[in-house]
């Protein structure tokens, strides 16, 4: 029987998201920042061995409307990345503590629940397993099959320090939506190139006309 995924997503507050990418999106980049969370929880909604998603945020202006896509919204400690996620590792156990427990980033835009439950069936034969970024330095995944230590180690060059940590690397074919996260104008045009989101797709047309 294949295992059932919570996963986490963590939210940051709006004035601090995407500042990377604020000179090319200008007064679009809040409304940008929860389009692309957006466009993550609706993927990982339509994945089928996620059960749930949470996401965790202490801004009210992203948890309305993730929470209207489906997503159980909690409160974020505002004590770094790796606390909300724990926190919402936590969460998820107390809803349902025989399933896995996932950490996903929120800036997947072209996310696409096929690659993410791929990924997902490949995590599943290890204790804990992460994705790596486009770029071999970040973390887009990391994730722990039922009753194992939830130990995210996002932030930076997360990894070289998952890897430390015992995570198994899963170097697939075919998940290029799961690793392309988005920080810079050039991240985001790479996921315009793979196919983006709805959400997200509206606002880039009003960034750039005529990149559909």
């Amino acid at each position: 029987m294949s295992l059932r995924w919570s996963l986490v997503i963590p939210v940051k507050t709006l004035v601090a998201a995407k500042t990377r990418l604020a000179a090319a999106t200008g007064p679009h980049r809040t409304r940008l920042a929860v389009a692309v969370a957006c466009d993550t929880v609706t993927a990982a909604l339509a994945c089928p061995p996620v059960a749930r998603v949470i996401v965790v945020t202490a801004d009210p202006a992203a948890a309305g409307p993730l929470a209207a896509l489906g997503a159980d919204v909690v409160e974020d400690p505002d004590r770094g990345l790796n606390t909300a996620l724990r926190t919402g590792a936590a969460h998820a156990a107390r809803l349902a503590p025989g399933d896995a427990v996932g950490a996903l980033q929120a800036d997947l835009p072209a996310l696409r629940p096929a690659e993410l439950a791929t990924a997902l069936a490949a995590a599943a034969e290890f204790d804990q397993a992460f994705v790596p970024d486009a770029l071999d330095v970040g973390t887009t995944f990391y994730g722990v099959r039922p009753g194992r230590p939830f130990l995210p180690r996002f932030g930076g060059e997360s990894r070289a320090r998952h890897l430390a940590g015992g995570a198994k690397e899963l170097c697939l074919e075919g998940i290029d939506s799961l690793r392309r996260d988005v920080d810079t104008p050039d991240d985001l045009r790479a996921a315009l190139a793979l196919g983006l989101g709805r959400h997200t797709a509206a606002v880039v047309a009003e960034l750039w006309p005529g990149s559909g």
